[in-house]
């Protein structure tokens, strides 16, 4: 029992790294087939053991099964690995097996991840190709302040005579740079160390967010993706059976911004004092008319997960124009932003040479 015990706490301890997205996806339309298929939940894990091609995936399962052979649900079992098995997603597989639609609900479950992993993908790629380039940009241009520009003027400084401002103004940065550079990369890394400090303490994390969200572009963009992941959170969860209240929880808590993570919590309130779930989230004023209207309408006709789903779609579609405007404007506006920068250093070298041929003659 010791020795079981053990080897228990040790695929605890293992699995609290938790699975990826793409793993958990896989394997969530796995266990929608096999139950669906007629299979006992016994045998559809122990298939799903069989299956894994992850260590650590093949632990949690053993896991799991364990706590299942032992007496727990489904939805309990995964409750002892929650690094791997969001709240809504155990919220959603408590609804489906509450509703005797387990299957179908874990089938609905994999689409969904699907759909995040592909938009947050289209985020990530979306920022990270300004960040590179960014970086890659500061680089050259450092490079060429450190390196290359002392070595180009220090002819024109031995001829002393009077350089142009722009070429003046660029030594003096240079020698900067070249002499506060260590000073710098303290400097900056403490400032990142400092925020990400600072970003831990919740008022200041959600000022953070307040700034974040009034920004011209990334504001929406921030917006956008919360707002989708919620839609199609509480969709999923209304769709599986899970009480409103439960729903609102769990779809606060997959949203990253902490100011529309309060605002569906003071809806929650709203909706227990008795007001329409519409209500509630317009008096926020932080989500879009459209969601709004939405539910409103869903909430009328008795298709609230329909509408859910619908405002997920939009929110998508509307967040996937705002990536692919913003990455149209920003190629050119980088190369213009690069070109100046160019431009200055060589008008900084240049100048002198002309203002010597002028004296030449």
């Amino acid at each position: 029992m010791i020795g079981k015990a053990h080897a228990h706490e040790r695929t605890r301890q293992v699995w609290a790294r938790g699975i990826s997205s793409a793993e958990l996806s896989m394997m969530t339309r796995q266990m929608a087939t096999l139950l669906d298929s007629g299979l006992t939940m016994e045998q559809s894990l122990n298939a799903l053991i069989e299956e894994a091609s992850e260590p650590l995936t093949r632990e949690v399962l053993s896991g799991v099964k364990t706590e299942v052979m032992a007496g727990l649900s489904f939805a309990g079992a995964l409750g002892a690995y929650e690094k791997s098995f969001p709240d809504f997603y155990r919220a959603l597989v408590h609804g489906g097996e509450e509703s005797g639609s387990l299957s179908t609900v874990l089938q609905h479950l994999a689409d969904y991840l699907d759909a995040r992993q592909a938009l947050k993908q289209k985020t990530s790629l979306a920022l990270l190709y300004p960040a590179l380039v960014t970086l890659v940009a500061i680089s050259i241009v450092t490079g060429l302040l450190i390196y290359v520009v002392p070595q180009v003027v220090q002819v024109f400084q031995q001829s002393r005579q009077s350089l142009p401002w722009l070429t003046r103004a660029l030594i003096a940065l240079s020698d900067f740079l070249r002499a506060a550079w260590p000073y710098l990369v303290v400097i900056i890394g403490g400032g990142f160390a400092a925020a990400r400090m600072a970003l831990r303490r919740d008022a200041v994390r959600r000022r953070w967010h307040v700034a974040l969200l009034q920004l011209p572009w990334l504001g929406s963009l921030i917006r956008g993706v919360n707002v989708s992941r919620f839609a199609s959170t509480l969709a999923i969860l209304v769709g599986g059976g899970v009480p409103l209240l439960t729903a609102l929880g769990s779809g606060a808590r997959v949203m990253t911004n902490m100011v529309l993570r309060d605002a569906v919590l003071i809806a929650m309130e709203r909706v227990r004092e008795g007001a329409t779930l519409a209500r509630a989230l317009g008096a926020t004023r932080v989500f879009p008319p459209l969601l709004v209207h939405l539910v409103a309408s869903g909430e009328v006709s008795g298709r609230l997960e329909q509408m859910l789903q619908r405002a997920a779609q939009l929110e998508t579609q509307a967040l996937e124009r705002r990536l692919a405007v913003f990455l149209t404007l920003l190629e050119p506006a980088m190369i213009l932003v690069m070109g100046g920068i160019v431009l200055l250093i060589v008008l900084a070298i240049l100048l002198p040479i002309i203002q010597i041929n002028q004296l030449v003659r």
